[in-house]
Order: C-alpha cells, then structure tokens, then sequence
C-alpha cells in the first residue's frame, strides 16, 4: 500500500502551480479559501480513484461520479482562477486512465486534454498550455491504462498461481485415495479371506492354521510397507508383483486361476503401473463380490480398427445375470481404475453377462520403427 501511494504521489509535483498561485496573495481572500478547498477536494478524489480502482474492475456508479465532480471542479477552478490550475486535467487524464474500461478510458482522456485545451485558449497563450500540459495529460493518461493492465495481471497471475496450487493439492488428494483404496482394499480382503480359513481349521488342522496366520502377519507387514510408500510417493505397482498377488488372493478364495505366466516386457513405466492397478482392484473385485468359481486373466497386444492396443481382460464366472442386463455400477475403484487409465489415454470397458463379469483395459501402442510386437500371455 505504501508502495503503491508513493508511486501515485509523484504525480503531485505538478501540484505546484496551483499551490503558488494561491500562495502569492493573487486573489481574494474568498477565493483564495475557495481555492484550497476545492483544491482539497480535488486531491481527496484524485487519490480515492487512483488508490481504489487501479486493481478492481471499473464500472459501478461510484466510479462515474467521482470522474464527473473531479472534471466539474477542473473546469470551474480553471475559468475562475486561471492557467495555473490547467495542470488538474493531467490529474483528470491519469484518473480516467486508472478507473475506466480500456476502451471508454482513451476517449476519455482525448476528452478532458480537448477539454483542458479549449480552456486553455481562452484563459492563457496556446504556446503556453500545448508543450506544457497537453503532453502531460496524454502520456500521464495513457500510461496509466498501461500500469493498470500491468497491476491487474500480477493479479491474475497470482489468482492462476493460486489456483495451480489447489488443483495440485485436489489431485495428490485423488491420487493418495486411489493408491489406499487399491493398497487396502487388495491387502484386507485377503487377510480376511485367511483369517476365515484359519478360523476353520484351528479344530482339527492347528499346523494349517498357524501357516494361515504366517500368512496374515505378512501381508498386513507388506501392507503397512506399501501404504508408507503410498503416502512417500514412491511405490509403484509392476505386473509381475501383481500377477503374482493375484495369483494368490485368488487361490487363497478358492477360485481356480488361469493368469499368464509372466508380464510383456519393454512397457513404458506409466502404462505398467497403471495396468497393475486395473490388475489389482480386477483380481480384489473377484475375490470380494463375484462369488467366482473361476477366473481367467490375459495380458498382450490386440490389434483393432482403431490401432494397437495392450489389452488386459479379467474375466470371472460370478453371479449369473439377466441377458442384456447392465454392468454393476462403477463404484470407488472402477472410477479409479477409468481414472488411472485416461492419464495415459487409456479406456476402460465393464460387461455383465449370464456367463459373468469381465473387465477389459486398453492402452494404446505406438512403437518405434524398430521395435518388436510386446510377448502376448494367456
């Protein structure tokens, strides 16, 4: 703030005219004081404009009032007390540039510098008034839209700057849920699904048991491990590890499982990671709400109309549906699961059918010249 009114406060040095010629005695006494006051007053709503309005949208009627009284009091101390007080239209040039739309603001000065020069004539020599006012008022009016434009943009830039941060903010928030959701949600089913199993056969198999309890403390270590990595920002899930967990959450359910015996290799870290998660929520999906008999994975490249694609297709032998009935609702995870994918312009496909459920992500391929066909698995 101070800043900015010792900036505005260099334009008052023209205030010195005005200022002498009430101080040689020039004048009645009445219009010496009339002079001061409107001077004053002059000064108040020059500062209230300038202040105000170089940083805020123009427009409101408060705006077009102070204008009109600061040109009212312009052209009557001019007529009644001479060429001095010409220079209060360079006040007025520099007002209408810090308060008006850019487009209303260049008239405006036009205006009050044909204003000031037409007063001028009539009370001084025109040699007079154009080297040395004329000049002022337009550059003074002109730069000031200049300045304005300038203010308003760091004040935008800053707003932007702002809002970057709490889009980046929104989107760590969405990607730490997305990663726990998938962490927990794979690692808890299974230590349930275990935790029955022991539970079942703590009467008579105890030696089983312990090896179902074995189990349970290691997946909750592992669990504890990926969710502090998680919250790091440093994990990320690979098709091996994750055909390997989906391999045994499904067996540990009783599910019978086809699943390739290894992932293509040469993929891009991104499009991997994110086919681990669509994997790892898929192999949880079955385990939790299929009620699947059996489970079958592939994992390769697919050629279609629309180009080569990485495809993964999960597909189970659940709850048998009505034909034609449509897909479950996307819950937490498949949202997610669409989410990861469209990250690397990927598509995600959900079909229910009285055979069961199948889920099908694509990630488009785009290969170089000499690279080979990705290993397809089934």
């Amino acid at each position: 703030m101070w800043q900015k009114l010792m900036w505005v406060g260099i334009w008052l040095a023209f205030m010195g005219a005005p200022i002498s010629d009430l101080l040689d005695g020039n004048h009645t006494a009445v219009a010496t004081v009339l002079g001061w006051l409107g001077l004053a007053s002059f000064v108040t709503v020059y500062l209230a404009l300038v202040l105000r309005h170089t940083a805020r949208p123009p427009g409101n009627v408060t705006v077009y009032s102070l204008l009109g009284v600061q040109a009212a009091l312009a052209v009557s101390l001019s007529l009644t007390l001479g060429s001095p007080w010409l220079v209060l239209f360079v006040y007025v040039s520099v007002s209408c540039g810090a308060a008006l739309p850019m487009g209303l603001a260049s008239w405006a000065i036009v205006a009050s510098t044909g204003t000031m020069t037409l007063i001028g004539v009539r009370v001084s020599h025109v040699g007079d008034v154009v080297p040395g006012l004329v000049i002022p008022a337009f550059l003074g009016g002109f730069a000031m839209t200049g300045v304005r434009h300038l203010i308003r943009t760091s004040v935008e830039l800053r707003e932007a700057r702002a809002t970057v941060a709490q889009l980046a903010a929104n989107e760590e928030r969405l990607r730490m849920a997305r990663d726990l959701h998938d962490l927990l949600g794979h690692s808890l089913s299974l230590i349930t699904l275990k935790s029955e199993l022991a539970g079942r056969m703590l009467p008579g198999h105890p030696e089983q048991a312990a090896q179902q309890v074995a189990d349970i403390e290691q997946v909750s270590r592992q669990a504890l491990v990926d969710v502090r990595a998680a919250v790091s920002g440093y994990r990320r899930a690979t098709l091996p590890a994750e055909l390997a967990g989906a391999r045994i959450a499904l067996c540990a359910a009783g599910i019978e499982a086809d699943l390739p015996g290894e992932a293509p290799e040469g993929l891009p870290a991104a499009e991997e990671e994110v086919l681990a998660w669509v994997l790892r929520e898929a192999a949880t999906n079955v385990v939790r709400h299929s009620g699947a008999r059996h489970c079958r994975v592939t994992l390769g490249e697919r050629q279609t109309l629309d180009g080569r694609f990485l495809e993964l297709r999960v597909q189970d032998d659940g709850e048998s549906r009505a034909a034609g009935s449509p897909a479950p609702v996307a819950g937490n995870g498949l949202t997610g699961l669409a989410e990861r994918l469209e990250k690397v312009s990927g598509t995600l496909e959900t079909a229910a059918d009285r055979k069961g459920f199948t889920l099908t992500a694509r990630i488009p391929l785009i290969p170089g010249p000499s690279e080979s066909p990705l290993v397809s698995g089934t």
